[in-house]
């Protein structure tokens, strides 16, 4: 019989990458969905696609982190053997413009999930989606597991409540609960609205003619970025291991966004300097300088290493946007072209 996933935040990033990994390896793959007046399933109406039928064994249910009562019904109507927590409030600098939703979502949307779970019945396994930014003014470069806390964002003091709610739940209730602190990850699947993309967006539509500048903030703060695709293999093998533990995931480099715009705009072959304007807004009110993650033990215990580098990141990156930016070129100048069929629908 297969596994059962239940994974909130499934239309994200991460979600839709740890849905095609699970899918892959044979699950019942359930998501929980926000209702909204327009649907948001891009990064993974794919799966209705695929010549294997991976679709038919992908459910999305209505819910939401902040709704505990709506948690248990989903819950129980699924009855999963594992559950990823994946769903947030994860944009840092939106954190300061909302840090009570901020909180309720990612900080006591965990509690609820988790209390939900230990209702539910023994053997649940859950994974924590634990960040980075939890160690914010960092005591140490690099950091591992060891490393203390101090957040500098209201999204990263959420992150900790959600971390250590985590390890309580573990050790008071015996459940099969880890935190996987990740570091910076990205994809071609990566919000517009992150620097990355951010970036790689706007140097493919300034080669395409389609706009000139790019507003940044901090030019000089230091990542750990890989591949969210990578990532999300670490996530699943924290739920196979005979115990559970909490792990730090990342490539071991850090790199600045000056080194993001170098690698984005000479991949299209443009010099950033002319099209770069520093804009303060766009500053953190309490800035995270270096982060920089120590991932030894994931490779100890997990047997996980990364695959993608930095630069093929950025390329990567790059050249899914660029195409993006031709085929929006090719529309401003002679219109939309007609549709085919129509994709099926959802199941």
């Amino acid at each position: 019989m297969a596994k059962k996933a239940l994974v909130t935040g499934i239309t994200g990033q991460d979600g839709s990458y740890l849905a095609e990994l699970l899918l892959g390896k044979g699950y019942e793959v359930h998501g929980l969905i926000r209702r909204s007046s327009s649907f948001n399933t891009q990064r993974i109406n794919h799966f209705y696609r695929d010549p294997h039928e991976l679709g038919a064994r992908l459910r999305l249910h209505y819910g939401d982190l902040t709704d505990g009562a709506g948690l248990r019904q989903v819950l129980s109507a699924v009855l999963p053997d594992e559950v990823y927590n994946l769903g947030a409030q994860s944009h840092v600098r939106v954190s300061f413009d909302q840090p009570v939703y901020t909180a309720e979502a990612d900080a006591v949307g965990t509690v609820r999930l988790l209390e939900a779970i230990r209702d539910l019945r023994a053997g649940v396994r859950f994974y924590q989606a634990s960040s980075s930014e939890m160690f914010g003014k960092v005591r140490e470069t690099p950091q591992n597991e060891s490393t203390p806390f101090y957040p500098r964002s209201p999204y990263g003091c959420a992150k900790v409540y959600g971390y250590w709610q985590t390890i309580n739940y573990r050790e008071s209730y015996g459940m099969f609960c880890c935190n996987g602190i990740l570091f910076n990850h990205e994809s071609p699947r990566r919000g517009e609205t992150f620097v990355t993309r951010k970036i790689t967006r706007a140097a493919t539509r300034i080669k395409e003619g389609l706009q000139d500048k790019v507003y940044l903030g901090n030019l000089e703060a230091k990542r750990d970025w890989g591949f969210a695709g990578d990532f999300v293999e670490a996530m699943w093998l924290m739920l196979q291991q005979d115990e559970p533990g909490d792990y730090v995931v990342a490539t071991g480099e850090a790199h600045s966004v000056r080194e993001l715009l170098d690698l984005a705009f000479d991949r299209v072959g443009l010099d950033w300097h002319g099209h770069v304007e520093i804009d303060p807004r766009y500053y953190r009110p309490a800035e995270v300088d270096v982060l920089q993650g120590d991932a030894s033990k994931a490779r100890r215990v997990l047997g996980w290493e990364p695959t993608v580098s930095f630069e093929q990141l950025v390329a990567m990156i790059v050249d899914a946007d660029w195409e993006l930016a031709r085929q929006e070129r090719l529309l401003a100048q002679h219109g939309p072209v007609a549709s085919g069929p129509a994709a099926p629908g959802k199941k």
